[in-house]
């Protein structure tokens, strides 16, 4: 390390982003995921043991999995390496495995490889990984915001543990802020700042579980407030709403919320609570779904779901699609909660899609049955002649009360439908 890069970690400690300095270095200072890191918890024990495994950190942004890998780091007796997937590549990784490979030979030491958001390869990329891995030239940690299921290989992930790190509560959000304002050496003791409990609270619910967004508001807000000729900073809840700008909700349009929300919308619809798909409906708009989205789902939620218990839903939910194809957003989100709450309330039924599942499985489990020849019908001469319509028997001559086989031969009898829907 040169004299440039010493006072640049310096600068850094000093003046770097209140959340990149206050990070955890030990256990002692992390807040949260109690679950795997906790006293005695599986990973804690290997992490302090330095019998660190392959695997992968999976949580949303802001819930300590860089934090654990810098902990990891400053525990371990290996070699550890650390690189984004966003700004390296295969090139670079190469060069970290060519002196995994010496550091193992000509020194008996192991190389750890952290690669922050490693959804961000592409499936050649993460094939790279795979050999080394395997070999155990490197243990390799990964951390990812996406479900790994999606965006890892398979092949990859069946050598790694997955650890999934959940939300950070208000109770642990509020503690990392009252440790901010406490620390001296690299938080905020040493400004006279004032927060009182009610806005640390709120500030907690506004960083959404998040403990980057909650540091970088109070760090914001803190710059931005004039202090008091007493020297004293006081930061009030209005304060803090103005730095934060906005409640910034978990959602990703294409990640696994976007399925794990409208996967809730459905269900409760399904379960017929209103209220709880209403408010699974306004997650998702002011997370910026595409309304058209959320209405062509309703539309399929409706044959699913409603059936024909009540055949005048669809029209409600692919009127609603119009609606919201027409104004768009913000004016069709009462539209859509229109459909949704008439969805909710709606009788249910899901014998049409029961029989059509059969129906899926008949044609998929036998031969593609000829269409019985009375059935046929025979536009010429040559057809005639083969029999085709022959001893059809026209509904309308028979007062729609004819005895007659509309199945193949070898699918005479069968019933999709428990009983028949007027509606």
């Amino acid at each position: 390390m040169d004299l440039f890069e010493v006072k640049t970690d310096q600068f850094k400690a000093k003046e770097g982003p209140l959340a990149d300095r206050l990070r955890p270095r030990n256990f002692g200072e992390f807040f949260g995921q109690e679950q795997i890191v906790g006293e005695g918890k599986l990973l804690r024990r290997l992490i302090e043991g330095d019998q660190i495994p392959s695997m992968i950190f999976w949580g949303p942004p802001g819930t300590g999995k860089t934090t654990l890998a810098r902990i990891i780091a400053g525990l371990t007796g290996a070699l550890f390496v650390s690189f984004s997937a966003v700004s390296c590549g295969v090139s670079e990784l190469k060069k970290i495995i060519a002196e995994a490979k010496d550091n193992l030979k000509l020194k008996n030491r192991r190389t750890i490889l952290f690669i922050d958001e490693i959804h961000r390869w592409n499936k050649s990329q993460q094939d790279a990984l795979l050999p080394h891995v395997e070999d155990g030239t490197v243990v390799l940690i990964g951390a990812t915001t996406e479900n790994p299921s999606f965006e890892v290989n398979s092949a990859l992930l069946s050598r790694l543990r997955v650890f999934v790190l959940e939300q950070l509560t208000e109770e642990d959000i509020a503690g990392i802020i009252k440790a901010a304002l406490l620390d001296k050496e690299r938080g905020l003791g040493r400004q006279k700042i004032k927060l009182d409990e009610e806005a640390i609270r709120y500030l907690a619910l506004l960083a959404n579980g998040d403990a980057r967004t909650a540091l970088n508001v109070l760090e914001i807000a803190a710059k931005a407030t004039k202090p008091q000729k007493s020297g004293i900073i006081k930061l009030s809840k209005e304060l803090i709403k103005n730095s934060l700008q906005r409640n910034a909700h978990l959602y990703d349009k294409s990640g696994e919320q976007h399925y794990n929300i409208i996967s809730a919308l459905h269900k409760s619809l399904r379960g017929s609570d209103a209220d709880a798909a209403l408010y699974w409906l306004g997650r998702m708009l002011s997370g910026g779904e595409d309304p058209l989205y959320i209405a062509r789902r309703l539309v399929r939620f409706v044959s699913e779901d409603v059936g024909l218990a009540n055949s005048r839903a669809l029209e409600q939910a692919v009127a609603g699609y119009q609606a919201c194809h027409f104004i768009g957003l913000p004016e069709c989100n009462v539209i859509l909660a229109q459909v949704v709450v008439y969805l909710a309330k709606c009788k249910k039924s899901n014998e049409l899609y029961e029989a059509y599942l059969k129906v899926q499985e008949d044609v998929k489990s036998t031969m593609d049955e000829p269409v019985p020849i009375h059935l046929r019908n025979a536009p010429t001469k040559l057809m005639k002649d083969l029999g085709y319509g022959k001893n059809y028997k026209y509904s309308p001559d028979f007062n729609y009360q004819e005895e007659q086989d509309y199945f193949p031969e070898k699918l005479k009898g069968r019933k999709y439908l428990k009983s028949v829907i007027n509606n």
